[in-house]
């Protein structure tokens, strides 16, 4: 029971980076280009990918939907963030603080979904290249993209729902620069042992399936490589599994350290610096990672930037007519 002295609390105050105030100018501007950065590498590849019909392939489909969680991450998270380094109070209600969790929920999962599917993907090309566009349909790569938003949604809606069951009548400042549902769990008045276990058992089994998925496929990825003959193909294919290996480790590392690790309510000092890294430097990194290593979506690039000063020289020369 919830003791009658005690006043309900219907806004939190998001501390952040409090603790640096000297600094709040130097992390706004830093923060401030990551998030310029960060949106205009997710949002045009999603645009490039869109518009060019050649990269319309399961491969491309599954980047293009990764871009776009990337930069929906960035947008949940990142303008909040920076209002609150020169704002006075900090605050967010209960209802803006569960929305955002939502969605950052949504996509994270999303993204972990994303990401296994393109693992899948890169194992079929290497591992059984004869047989891609019929173990890699287009219907199936579809269906796979939509099973990962739907996962994210319903994953996102059960924490939520459950939230709903606590109460909050204690301190209101959340240790954290987003509303995230681990600082919720700490100012609960309620015991959150039921919540703490669903998104034990929840989250759990998502990055046990997802990360699985992935470090299968890979591992059938480098046995394949390993056998080729020709030393360019084998380093091309290392080269690009590599980079894309270092993106899954850290997205997964820091996701599992956060929602996973033991006495996960004990230790809010440890969720900001995890947070960071798959919040926002991982949604920095992967534009870089998975389209300025590949050689079609350079091309590409390169075809439209060539087509744009060749018809600018073009209409700069061309006489105009009286």
């Amino acid at each position: 029971m919830i003791g009658e002295n005690h006043t309900m609390k219907s806004e939190f105050i998001l501390t952040g980076f409090a603790d640096h105030v000297d600094l709040k100018t130097l992390l706004f501007v830093v923060f401030f280009a990551i998030y310029l950065i960060t949106m205009i590498g997710n949002i045009g590849l999603v645009i490039l990918i869109s518009e060019e019909q050649s990269l319309h392939t399961p491969m491309y489909i599954f980047l293009g939907n990764l871009a776009f969680v990337d930069s929906c991450c960035a947008c949940a998270i990142t303008p909040k963030m920076l209002q609150n380094f020169f704002s006075e109070d900090r605050k967010i209600s209960l209802y803006e603080c569960m929305a955002q969790f939502y969605f950052l929920c949504t996509v994270e999962t999303a993204d972990c979904f994303l990401l296994a599917a393109m693992a899948y993907d890169r194992y079929v090309a290497i591992c059984r290249p004869l047989q891609y566009h019929t173990m890699m349909s287009k219907k199936l790569c579809i269906q796979m993209t939509t099973g990962a938003f739907v996962a994210g949604n319903l994953h996102s809606m059960i924490h939520v729902g459950l939230l709903l069951r606590l109460a909050f009548c204690g301190s209101n400042y959340i240790n954290h620069f987003y509303c995230d549902i681990l600082p919720l769990y700490r100012l609960s008045c309620i015991d959150p042992y039921i919540n703490e276990l669903v998104l034990f058992v929840f989250s759990g089994s998502i990055q046990v399936f997802t990360i699985g998925s992935v470090l299968i496929s890979y591992l059938y990825i480098l046995f394949t490589i390993f056998k080729m003959k020709g030393k360019e193909g084998r380093s091309r294919a290392f080269s690009t599994c590599a980079s894309h290996f270092v993106s899954v480790s850290l997205f997964y590392g820091s996701i599992f350290f956060m929602y996973i690790r033991p006495n996960l309510l004990e230790e809010g000092d440890k969720d900001i610096p995890a947070a960071i890294l798959f919040t926002i430097v991982v949604p920095l990194l992967n534009p870089f990672i998975y389209s300025l290593r590949n050689k079609e979506v350079k091309s590409v690039l390169q075809k439209i930037i060539t087509k744009n000063v060749i018809s600018r020289n073009f209409k700069q020369t061309t006489p105009t007519i009286a």
